[in-house]
């Protein structure tokens, strides 16, 4: 058996307050136990006893006013319309809008596409809604196919010739559906931390666009105030300038040595027998690539023809460069952004062909100097480095300055902020926060652009 008591948390709802009053409809998106729930239960009370709202929770399983006949008083003067079997909820919402003549519509746990729609009706009906979904991000939300309706929803559309050259993309994009649901989005990020995304519209423009998003954080401190700041989402990095890469650091295993997988290290004692050290072996493991868009039998064959050391993986977190074609680097999909943020090397052929894949994979059969680079997004012809013009030594103390901050973060510093940096730079640093579990952003603007590290919220 499942017992599970409800909170009644006076004061959860300061961080949107503002929100709340104003009348438009917002959605609450969190992880399962962050206090989704909790917040909306406060929000039903305060809409209804402070400003005098008619308020109708629709009661999903009951969590928000408890399961007697008679509502908790947490809810106030709120009513509460009870759900007798879940798959009907879409239907009680629009009997709560047609019978009782609401101003708020409180709903908790929205999981269907049919509640979904139901919620749209509702809003384009001048009613406001809030109400909360599972998913920690906007972006959680757009690709979910079941909710996304709520954001506005996706729909593929073909571009004319000029319009796709001005936008420098394919002719087949993804497109916004129609206007959102929730004119808000508040992701809860923890008990005392939300990010508000204000103009749900433009947010899911910009992020189908592959555009930065900036994003509001509010976190209530202890004395009941309200800080608030602008931190960028990362998952939508506008600064599209893929790192170039030196395959010498590469076959030195600095691609490995960041996973933890650059092979078994040997012990060895110097000749007195009373000092041991760590060798690593002679014979460095084959670099791994990770291909998207390009056929992996067809890799695979021409690596063991030409015999070089290369291996293909099937996750980009393993592997040590990305390679991919310049028709799907132009669409700009979640997989290749993830790689850049992450600093991983995408090398980008011009086809998929046997000649181009020859000719990138020689490049590995002999050993180069630390001057040799290849294209990050060039092509396999011309073995220009394209990424970054700062000198090994800039590139380096950049680093240090980044691995002394993870290291004080990790110790229990919220945040630090590093000197400006170039955006190749930058990405080399995004790359080495995330590879330790945590949080970067990057603020100001050229030439002070620089990056933030923290901790990453829980």
């Amino acid at each position: 058996m499942t017992s599970r008591v409800g909170r009644a948390v006076f004061g959860s709802v300061r961080l949107i307050h503002d929100l709340v009053e104003t009348g438009q409809s917002v959605l609450l998106l969190g992880r399962p136990g962050v206090g989704k729930t909790t917040m909306l239960r406060e929000v039903a009370r305060v809409l209804a006893d402070d400003y005098g709202k008619r308020v109708v929770i629709v009661d999903t399983s009951n969590e928000i006013a408890g399961d007697g006949d008679v509502p908790h008083p947490a809810i106030g003067h709120a009513r509460r319309m009870q759900v007798s079997n879940t798959s009907l909820q879409h239907r009680v919402m629009i009997e709560a809008v047609e019978n009782h003549t609401p101003e708020v519509i409180v709903i908790d746990e929205m999981g269907t596409e049919l509640e979904a729609l139901a919620a749209r009706t509702i809003a384009e009906r001048g009613v406001q809604l809030v109400a909360t979904a599972h998913g920690n991000t906007l972006a959680n939300l757009v690709s979910n196919p079941t909710l996304s309706d709520l954001a506005g929803g996706t729909q593929t559309v073909t571009l004319g010739d000029i319009e796709a050259r001005r936008r420098r993309t394919q002719k087949t994009v993804l497109e916004r559906s129609h206007d959102p649901t929730f004119g808000v989005i508040v992701e809860i990020r923890e008990r005392n931390e939300v990010s508000v995304i204000h103009d749900v519209g433009a947010a899911v423009d910009r992020m189908l666009r592959g555009i930065a998003l900036p994003i509001e954080v509010r976190t209530l401190r202890p004395d009941g105030a309200v800080d608030s700041r602008v931190e960028e989402n990362l998952e939508m990095e506008d600064e599209f300038q893929t790192a170039g890469f030196d395959v010498e650091d590469v076959r030195r295993g600095r691609g490995q040595s960041r996973r933890n997988t650059a092979g078994p290290r040997m012990r060895l004692r110097d000749a007195a027998g009373t000092e041991e050290r760590d060798v690593a072996p002679q014979q460095s493991a084959p670099v791994r690539i990770h291909p998207f868009g390009v056929p992996r039998t067809m890799i695979a064959a021409l690596i063991e023809e030409a015999g070089v050391p290369v291996t293909v993986v099937d996750n980009a977190s393993d592997a040590d460069i990305f390679v991919t074609t310049k028709s799907h680097y132009s669409r700009r999909p979640t997989v290749i952004r993830r790689a850049e943020r992450d600093g991983l090397p995408v090398y980008v052929l011009r086809r998929a062909t046997g000649e181009q894949v020859t000719q990138f994979l020689k490049r590995f059969g002999s050993s180069r100097s630390a001057a040799d680079t290849y294209p990050s997004n060039g092509s396999a012809e011309t073995g220009r480095l394209n990424g970054s013009t700062d000198n090994t030594g800039a590139v380096q103390v950049a680093m240090d300055e980044a691995e002394q901050a993870v290291e004080k973060v990790i110790s229990g510093t919220r945040k630090i902020e590093l000197a400006p940096q170039s955006s190749y730079i930058r990405r080399l640093q995004h790359g080495l926060a995330a590879r330790n579990n945590l949080g970067s952003s990057s603020m100001g603007r050229e030439p002070t652009r620089r990056v933030v590290i923290r901790r990453r919220s829980r």
